[in-house]
């Protein structure tokens, strides 16, 4: 019998799966797990010329809702920042947008997969 995962095991799978899938669409990973002080970024990637900071929420239920309603204000406000610095970082003065990846795990090992683009 399958122990049940820990959040932190469903987290490093979700940001996976999101990483395989934004592959699979053609975007490139510029970073992963980008910290500035105390925010993290998931995932940044280029889409195209687009510059994309993405915030991947993974759950294994929806009891509470989808997992993208665990975004809250106070961790957009981080995300910004963190993507401001990231910016400023590279020089970047182009456009750019945040996106949520909302990750459902299914108990048989499939999962779901919802791209919610320019999210906040």
């Amino acid at each position: 019998m399958n122990s049940p995962r820990s959040n932190k095991e469903i987290g490093i799978l979700g940001e996976q799966i999101a990483k395989d899938y934004l592959i699979s669409i053609q975007y490139k990973i510029l970073e992963q797990n980008y910290r500035y002080s105390k925010s993290e970024i998931d995932l940044i990637a280029m889409d195209g010329d687009v510059l994309v900071f993405i915030e991947v929420k993974t759950r294994s239920y929806d009891y509470f809702g989808p997992p993208e309603s665990f975004v809250s204000e106070y961790k957009e406000v981080l995300i910004h920042e963190a993507g401001s610095n990231y910016m400023e970082t590279i020089n970047h003065d182009w456009e750019f947008r945040f996106d949520i990846i909302a990750i459902l795990l299914n108990k048989n090992g499939s999962h779901h997969l919802e791209h919610h683009k320019d999210a906040f």
